[in-house]
């Protein structure tokens, strides 16, 4: 990962940092991201790695690195003794905590605060009071800040929980009060949501923070997420700095998928007055380095504090991309001791806006390891073979591509760590024209060892509603309540992937040196390029198209073949084609087709002919014949399918955490059977039919692989 051109880093004269050991408490591309800077501005960097991250990216970058336990981060990431004897050994002046693990943890500031350490974060007190939902939602009240009505009591149980949501009124959030990261909240619509709700966000809360609290408020429905970064340099110099805001709408259960910076939604009196509030926020606290504050805002511009969270946000690229402002290098300055620069907190009060001033659109993508046609269950893994979009690969003028990554080819995803693979952003002058930017990046990046979600976030990008700005938080429920069954390409586009493909065959056999041996030991010597093919679209029996490359090759003839396999349905239609831009050695394929460039990632091919290729996010298997070869292939039997439909498979690598049914127990549809912890995350699996269950075939506390037979009906 490269530093991001634009973004000044240089620690100029500034005392303090140039030459001085910073320790980043925490892993993979975060922790990459921060040597990036910590780099720039002179400073040497140390990195803290678990037994399984031996080798992790983040470990080679840096200068120094310091094993802290074993896989598992309750023994390593979060053991804080562990953590500061690091420190303490390398003799690093400075901890940056990244996000996640211990970067909100009040005995972790204190305890380098202690040790002469500088923290590369906000003073214990405004850890504390921010992190703890109740208590921050009533400083809010106290500063003047928008709440969301509710209850701020602990709710003790389940029927407690049930009685304040019929208070509250449903539907109600049901939120951990440590909580963050979509850990620990859920919403109900009714007394048995509130029921097991409670016992859910409660499971995932201790899980994820040693912290089960609870509490209700109302879920305000249809809002957009709506965040404010702001830097502050503390009560010494007190200046508070405001960004323009960042929309994180689209999310699926409560996690981020695509962000985005400025909002479609917000006015300019609205944004202002939204970062009035942020800052009014952070004084409250005597707030110092990178903040951000959550809002959620409906569509009538009423906006109400969500949280604060007192760290580096994981989506932060969009706002150093429209500000230019590189913010790691400001935390690293306000930690020595600086006030923010001059300039920009002029800047930022001579804004009508009340911001930062701003150029442009930036929209990242979190491309996380989980599979979207199952559910998006985590995936792990090595990667056998990663290469990241860049600016100069996807050529599309106006358009920066920047992906912060902490992986390479022949990185691990493992199972004990987010998914999380990369954050993939894009810039440009508009949002459409960063939409079309991201798609493209999105289209030619490379990854295999494990599922992903690049076919989701290219759909994303596709949908209309999406590109409109049409995105309340319920946009994934709303446009996927049956999840994500695969891009679908519209007719143009099959046909631009049945003229690719077919001239990639002849490519291919351009590429071969006279006549293949096996076919001139049985006397076939007429091995020239084919004029007329059928490619076929899902497989051996899907969608065919009859294609004829024209023997300039600047044009193609293309016609679907009919249903039944025995005509041609509609018109046939002759396209521009353009050069075609293929190596069997690489993995990316560009052609093209109807004066629009087409993107064709190659995933091989298998012994029957079946070549898998994925374009615009559709995957797709693709078979390649003659006419008479087709023809041929209308007698051909389909394949055996092995049912599964007796089995309860494991939806991902996991730990089988509790099982709520017997051997001989008679289940109903819906019912819970057992609940799965993969990434700390709770996953509830209920019977998909009506049934006796005859086996268990895993007990609870083991560990398991993706597809194992959990249990068994008869």
């Amino acid at each position: 990962m490269l530093l991001r051109a634009g973004l000044s880093s240089a620690a100029g004269d500034l005392p303090g940092l140039r030459g001085e050991k910073v320790l980043v408490a925490n892993r993979g591309e975060i922790a990459c991201r921060v040597f990036d800077t910590a780099r720039s501005m002179g400073m040497k960097t140390v990195s803290i790695y678990s037994d399984v991250d031996q080798a992790a990216q983040h470990v080679k970058q840096s200068d120094e690195a310091i094993n802290v336990g074993p896989a598992p981060s309750n023994e390593s990431y979060l053991v804080i003794e562990n953590v500061m004897s690091a420190i303490k050994s390398t003799g690093a002046k400075f901890v940056h905590p990244g996000y996640g693990f211990l970067s909100e943890n009040a005995i972790f500031r204190q305890a380098c605060e202690d040790n002469g350490v500088a923290f590369v974060g906000p003073p214990v007190r405004a850890i504390q009071a921010m992190g703890d939902k109740i208590e921050s939602k009533q400083i809010a009240i106290d500063a003047g800040v928008n709440v969301i009505p509710g209850d701020q009591s602990i709710i003790k149980d389940a029927d407690e929980a049930v009685k304040v949501s019929n208070e509250v009124g449903y539907p109600v959030m049901i939120k951990a009060s440590a909580g963050g990261g979509g850990k620990g909240m859920r919403i109900a619509w009714n007394d048995e949501e509130a029921r097991e709700g409670f016992r859910l966000s409660t499971d995932e809360a201790k899980a994820s923070f040693d912290d089960d609290r609870i509490f209700i408020e109302k879920f305000i429905e249809r809002p957009h997420h709506i965040e404010i970064q702001l830097l502050a340099d503390g009560p010494e110099h007190n200046n508070v700095i405001c960004f323009p805001e960042r929309e994180c709408s689209i999310q699926r259960r409560n996690q981020k998928v695509i962000e985005e910076s400025p909002s479609t939604l917000l006015t300019p009196e609205t944004r202002k007055e939204m970062a009035t509030q942020a800052a009014m926020l952070a004084r409250a606290v005597g707030y110092s380095s990178a903040g951000t504050v959550e809002f959620l805002c409906d569509e009538k511009q009423n906006f109400y504090f969500l949280e604060m969270n007192t760290r580096l946000q994981v989506e932060h690229p969009v706002t150093e991309e429209v500000s230019g402002v590189d913010l790691v290098k400001h935390m690293l300055e306000v930690a020595a001791g600086h006030p923010l620069p001059k300039d920009l907190v002029d800047a930022c009060k001579n804004s009508p806006e009340g911001v930062v001033p701003y150029s442009g659109w930036s929209m990242e993508a979190r491309v996380y390891a989980e599979d979207p046609f199952r559910s998006f269950l985590p995936s792990t893994g090595p990667l056998f073979s990663y290469q990241e979009p860049t600016t100069e690969s996807i050529g599309k003028e106006g358009v920066k591509v920047r992906c912060d990554s902490g992986v390479v080819e022949g990185s691990d995803i493992s199972m004990f760590y987010d998914p999380m693979i990369s954050k993939l952003i894009t810039r440009a002058d508009t949002r459409l024209e960063a939409i079309d930017g991201l798609s493209a990046a999105l289209d030619e990046y490379v990854i295999r060892g494990v599922s992903h979600n690049t076919p989701f976030c290219l759909d994303l990008c596709r949908n209309q509603a999406f590109r409109d700005g049409d995105t309340p938080t319920s946009f994934i429920d709303d446009h996927y309540p049956e999840g994500f069954d695969g891009v679908q390409l519209e007719a143009e586009e099959k046909s631009a992937v049945a003229i690719a493909m077919a001239a990639v065959a002849n490519r291919r056999r351009d590429m071969l040196e006279g006549v293949p041996l096996a076919m001139e030991k049985v006397g076939y010597n007429d091995y020239e390029r084919i004029e007329n093919v059928i490619v076929t679209i899902g497989g051996h029996s899907g969608e065919s198209f009859s294609v004829v490359v024209g023997d300039e090759r600047d044009e193609a003839i293309v016609q679907k073949i009919n249903d039944t396999n025995d005509g041609m349905e509609g018109e046939a239609e002759t396209v521009s084609i353009g050069e075609l831009d293929y190596d069997p050695n690489s993995y990316v394929t560009k052609f093209e087709v109807g004066g629009k460039e087409r993107v064709i990632q190659m995933f091989g091919e298998d012994a029957e002919g079946l070549i898998k290729i994925q374009m615009g996010g559709a995957m797709m298997n693709i078979v390649v014949r003659s006419p008479d070869e087709f023809n041929l292939s209308t007698y051909m039997k389909e394949p055996p399918v092995i049912d599964t439909s007796r089995m309860l498979l494991a939806p991902m690598p996991g730990k089988l955490v509790s099982m709520a049914v017997e051997v001989g127990d008679e289940v109903e549809l819906g019912q819970e059977l057992c609940v799965v912890e993969a990434m700390k995350m709770q996953n509830v699996q209920r019977s998909e039919r009506k049934g006796v269950i005859k086996a268990i075939n895993v007990q609870v506390g083991a560990s398991m692989k993706v597809d194992e037979a959990i249990i068994e009906f008869e």
